[in-house]
């Protein structure tokens, strides 16, 4: 499903050349759930940016549902996402001039569904929001935003979604409440997840952990690299 294979990223600042990660590689397999932890600034969003091809690696290269990324210009890559990729982020990134299920319609439309109003409804009903799909996002709470960000992310029943910091502006207990609802929509689909998260407890819910240091790969699900 995906490869990382050497990767490195680095960038240019007043001080000279950052190295964001420094020759990563791993295998990630389909319906696999994967937790991508580290400390701040440890290059965790870097390498989900470059793994969903929203950014290229400096070196090395991702193969993404059996395609190389590097070989795609960027129509090619945002073609790949829109095929087989969901995002949900920290931010929720939802459109505030379109209600719930007008958001969740969206990726439907761009793909060319016929049918996408009746398949964004369904899954508005599965994320538990049936009595507020007319709602703006002004109008929703943080955790009612984070579930239509997932049932948007889910929508087009994509081959891996990418999670990053997903519980990040919400409280325990809603958090909770959004992870338990992306797990589940995760069995059910089996999508491939991956999840970058400071949250040790949810990280231990995947069936893989991979852990950065300063840029390095230093563990996978608790083994050494």
């Amino acid at each position: 499903m995906l490869v990382a294979h050497k990767l490195s990223k680095e960038v240019s600042s007043p001080e000279g050349t950052l190295t964001i990660l420094n020759d990563v590689s791993f295998n990630i397999v389909a319906g696999e759930t994967v937790a991508v932890v580290g400390a701040s600034g440890a290059g965790k969003s870097t390498l989900l940016a470059l793994l969903a091809g929203l950014d290229l690696p400096t070196q090395g290269h991702v193969d993404l549902n059996g395609r190389n990324l590097s070989t795609l210009d960027e129509d090619g890559r945002a073609l790949v996402r829109a095929e087989s990729v969901g995002f949900v982020f920290q931010s929720f990134h939802l459109v505030p001039s379109l209600n719930a299920l007008e958001n969740v319609m969206l990726p439907l439309e761009l793909a060319g569904h016929e049918q996408a109003r009746k398949m964004a409804r369904s899954i508005i009903e599965k994320v538990g929001l049936a009595e507020r799909w007319s709602h703006y996002p002004a109008q929703l709470s943080g955790g009612e935003k984070q579930r239509v960000a997932i049932a948007r992310a889910f929508a087009t029943e994509p081959a891996v979604l990418f999670a990053d910091e997903p519980t990040g502006n919400l409280d325990s207990r809603t958090g909770a409440n959004i992870m338990e609802l992306m797990f589940e929509l995760n069995r059910s689909s089996s999508t491939t997840l991956i999840l970058v998260t400071h949250d040790t407890s949810l990280a231990e819910r995947c069936d893989r952990v991979l852990a950065l240091d300063a840029g390095r790969l230093v563990s996978d699900s608790g083994v050494a690299s």
